[in-house]
């Protein structure tokens, strides 16, 4: 079995997911660490048994060993790291949100292209056992035409007013909801009902001023509430309420409304947006609903306590074998473009008051 080493580039989420994910995985291995602070990269790597710590990217990279990089890193960071990663041919995979604008996204995509390296994208979503067999109802026409969609995403995650202000809390490093979930919704609208014709989106942000590490009061400037109203190409309207600071918030929910039924897919976790999900369905006329069973091959071989996990292992099962066989890589930077094609037009949409035209994918990458 071919064995790809995968250099881990930030010790924050690197340390809670890609670190323990790539520590389970059978064929990705973690050989090398990246912080600024070459003491805390080492004593990350020392806590994980990975062999090398280094406080220089280049160091990394010119790691016989490190076949592949993940960059974990705030977003304002994706953009110059990921670019460094890809010209040292090295294959990537870049967590959401890829980058703060189109123009930086497609310039990634291009530099894969002409090196012929991989890049996926953390769009864990696709991978988890409830999400695919609604895309697999919703293939076999379970509701019909579709009427309409309703995604409620209402959590309490930074609903604390006293939580410490950093690069979260600034719109220019790529900090908000939008960001953080409006990345992912993005991309699974996309994945489930196919591409987006008009967007209007507004952005608030309720929670104006938060405490630096000195308790100084420092200004919020990052959303924490969107509301997006899309128009799909079919013509089905899509509405999507986005909010981080709700106390007792519904959770996470997408509803497809059609002529032959209705699917709820949702999960009430505050503690664990992956972790307890449900999917419920009704044909037209229906008193109530069914809770649909998930058959056994839509299943993850393996469970643990934190929910973020077996997805993302999962995507470096897709990863690590588009690379061994040269393939496709889904979800990768394509997908990555369009998410973040959809989050520029939303801020645009924003400023400007007004619904705006959303081109396609093909006419983005290649115009």
């Amino acid at each position: 079995m071919r064995r790809i080493g995968v250099g881990v580039v930030g010790t924050g989420f690197g340390q809670k997911i890609h670190l323990p994910g790539l520590k389970d995985h059978p064929t990705a291995v973690p050989v090398a660490v990246y912080n600024r602070d070459r003491t805390k990269a080492q004593q990350v790597a020392s806590k994980f048994g990975v062999p090398n710590a280094c406080d220089r990217l280049e160091d990394l990279l010119a790691i016989s060993e490190v076949e592949a990089v993940s960059i974990t890193t705030p977003p304002f960071l994706h953009y110059d790291m990921a670019k460094q990663v890809l010209q040292a041919s090295k294959h990537l995979l870049l967590e959401k949100p890829v980058t703060l604008s189109l123009a930086e996204a497609i310039d990634l995509y291009k530099i894969s292209q002409d090196k012929g390296v991989i890049i996926a994208t953390d769009f864990e979503f696709r991978c988890l056992p409830h999400w695919r067999y609604l895309k697999h109802l919703l293939d076999q026409g379970f509701v019909g035409k579709q009427r309409s969609i309703t995604i409620d995403w209402i959590v309490q995650g930074r609903a604390n007013p006293t939580r410490q202000w950093n690069w979260y809390a600034q719109k220019e490093l790529g900090g908000g909801a939008l960001g953080a979930l409006g990345s992912h919704t993005f991309d699974y609208v996309h994945w489930l009902f196919g591409s987006v014709k008009q967007i209007c989106g507004q952005l608030s942000t309720g929670i104006k001023e938060l405490p630096d590490a000195d308790g100084k009061m420092r200004p919020v400037d990052s959303d924490d509430t969107c509301n997006i109203l899309l128009e799909l190409a079919d013509g089905t309207p899509c509405n999507i309420a986005i909010s981080t600071v709700a106390y007792r918030g519904r959770g996470h929910w997408v509803t497809v409304y059609g002529e032959e039924g209705t699917l709820v897919l949702g999960n009430a976790n505050m503690g664990d947006y992956i972790h307890g999900f449900s999917l419920q369905r009704a044909k037209a006329g229906a008193i109530d609903f069914d809770v649909v069973p998930i058959p056994q091959e839509y299943q993850l071989p393996k469970s643990y306590e934190d929910g973020r996990l077996a997805p993302f292992i999962a995507i470096c099962d897709r990863f690590t074998e588009a690379i061994v066989n040269n393939g496709e890589m889904t979800p990768g930077m394509r997908e990555g473009v369009y998410s973040q094609l959809l989050m520029d037009l939303t801020h645009q949409s924003h400023a400007e008051g007004r619904w705006l035209d959303v081109p396609g994918l093909d006419q983005v990458l290649n115009g």
